[in-house]
């Protein structure tokens, strides 16, 4: 579809209707596989949007499908404008498109602009002509003096971030595997052909780009070592991996990024009512940074980071990230940064499994856990299989695809536990995945009992709970674009107030084991919403929850 027609067909639609969204995470190899091979595709996606459309979500989020060797599952990127067959074909992607867009929902794609494959044209040109056009559209940097890589930069998947090459007697930057060589952003040429290839998504009717690594775009030109990470500086340092003991202050998040950013914003602008949402790896800076790339109306719209993917389960942890966004958000533009929150993707361990010592009921664990997010101020991302309550799958070693977890097993699984085939049918193979011998990643048992046939229409399931909080937030605008007030609570209590001048919204979450009491502030009136899957009792301005539910009222 040309620009000039996709800009007519939206010019009556809301330009800000990323705001507040609900983006649901598709991760294609594991959601619906159509032609028997044991992988999903993106006919298999179409087939589902009718599902999706029904969960009450706004957009659907496409992790990479384009041509790829799949060292790392498609962000081994060898040609931007095209599908790799193991998903099918262009065709197909326009087919999904129109199919998402008669369901209501728009489409995000996931664009990986801070490295390549190593088979990707370009490298192959870098890598055999050091005096080529292309020779500076990577990283390529001389030994020191005794041989050894220009920086202390590390890999984030474990080892140095230069590999050797022979042919150009040089070495050259992967921030993840040697076969992802990274792109030389401060080369003008680079920063074009990958807008180009923005482009010719936007031309193809799309609505917005999720951007991986999006603070790994430019480094140091001076290549200077980082420095340890200082003590007390809020970051965690793993025994397995060399990585976090770096303070990454030359390798990612330099300021020419905000250049790029720009430009990127200037060619969605082109293109009305699309979005993007950039993923942020910054450590103890990510909340900082996310406000930095969203401010001034000129860059992205929205950002996410790992700070609500860990390990931390609690109020004061959840209320400390908005708190921080928001002081980043003031600092930078006034308050007009807009976060995106998640709480599980295909990177990290299911939330369920993660934060399972906080509750012995994993169902009531998902159901608590997803109204806190879809509660929170700004957009939200939920994950395939994140509504039906999933946990993480258990794997044996032979089954690992992922090299980041087969390089650090088994003190690191992986991330192939987290991107195992949705399951849709119990009784079926694969979960009704897929009708292949064998799928790329098995259907583990436990998931079989979650499967979408045996919640629907199950009241006290994971998935209906979801379907009526998502009816919920969509009936109640506070819930999308208000803003937050936070209130005092009692210990393991979580309570603020949602508020967009036509309405005020009093959420109230005990994530601890006991009861709690909360107290409704002085002179209003709260009344209670229906949640099927919660109980509160309430008492003139007290209200009562019971360990591990929620109440959201109306306040008059």
């Amino acid at each position: 579809m040309q620009g000039s027609v996709q800009a007519a067909l939206v010019a009556d639609r809301d330009a800000d209707w990323w705001r507040g969204a609900v983006i649901y995470q598709i991760y294609p190899r594991s959601f619906q596989d159509t032609t028997g091979s044991g992988i999903g595709d993106l006919a298999g996606v179409t087939q589902r949007l009718p599902y999706i459309a029904g969960l009450g979500v706004d957009a659907i989020w496409l992790s990479p499908f384009f041509a790829s060797p799949m060292k790392d599952m498609g962000y081994d990127v060898s040609d931007y404008c095209d599908v790799d067959p193991v998903f099918g074909t262009l065709a197909d992607f326009d087919a999904l498109v129109a199919q998402a867009h008669a369901c209501g929902l728009k489409v995000i794609i996931d664009q990986v602009l801070s490295h390549t494959s190593d088979q990707h044209p370009w490298f192959i040109e870098s890598r055999n002509d050091a005096g080529g056009d292309r020779a500076d559209w990577y990283v390529w940097a001389d030994a020191r003096s005794d041989g050894t890589p220009p920086t202390n930069w590390q890999s984030v998947f474990g080892g140095a971030a230069w590999t050797w090459n022979a042919r150009r007697k040089q070495y050259y930057l992967h921030n993840f595997l040697p076969s992802q060589p990274d792109l030389n952003l401060h080369n003008s040429a680079v920063q074009d052909a990958l807008l180009g290839a923005v482009r010719f998504w936007l031309e193809r009717g799309v609505d917005g780009f999720r951007l991986d690594t999006v603070n790994f775009y430019f480094h140091d030109q001076q290549l200077r070592d980082n420095p340890p990470v200082a003590a007390g500086a809020g970051n965690e340092v793993p025994d397995m991996n060399p990585y976090g003991y770096q303070d990454h202050i030359y390798d990612k998040t330099r300021p020419e990024n905000i250049g790029f950013l720009k430009r990127f914003r200037a060619l969605l602008d082109q293109y009305p009512c699309t979005t993007s949402v950039g993923e942020v790896g910054d450590g103890a800076r990510s909340l900082r940074t996310m406000a930095e790339y969203t401010s001034g109306g000129d860059r992205l719209h929205m950002c996410y980071s790992f700070d609500m993917l860990g390990p931390a389960f609690s109020p004061a942890h959840f209320r400390g990230c908005i708190a921080a966004f928001n002081a980043a958000s003031d600092e930078f533009s006034d308050g007009a940064s807009w976060p995106c929150w998640a709480f599980s993707n295909h990177d990290v361990m299911r939330h369920v499994s993660r934060w399972a010592d906080r509750c012995d009921d994993p169902g009531q664990l998902a159901k608590l856990a997803g109204s806190v997010l879809m509660s929170l101020p700004g957009s939200i991302c939920l994950y395939q299989g994140e509504e039906l309550g999933l946990t993480e799958a258990e794997l044996a070693f032979d089954d690992l695809t992922d090299p980041y977890g087969i390089t650090f097993w088994p003190e690191f699984k992986g991330r192939d536990g987290c991107r195992t085939p949705m399951v849709w049918e119990r009784e079926a193979p694969h979960g009704g995945f897929s009708t292949a011998t064998k799928s790329w990643l098995p259907v583990v048992g436990p998931h079989r009992d979650q499967a979408v046939d045996v919640q629907s229409g199950d009241p006290a399931s994971v998935l209906e709970h979801y379907r009526a909080f998502l009816k919920l937030r969509r009936t109640h605008p506070a819930l999308v674009k208000g803003a937050i007030e936070f209130l005092d609570s009692p210990d393991d209590g979580l309570a603020f107030i949602r508020g967009d001048g036509t309405e005020r919204i009093l959420c109230l979450f005990n994530l601890g084991r006991h009861d709690i009491a909360f107290h409704v502030p002085n002179g209003l009136r709260a009344t209670p919403l229906p949640i099927e899957s919660f109980t509160a009792q309430m008492t003139d301005n007290t209200v009562t929850l019971r360990g591990h539910h929620a109440c959201l009222a109306t306040l008059t």
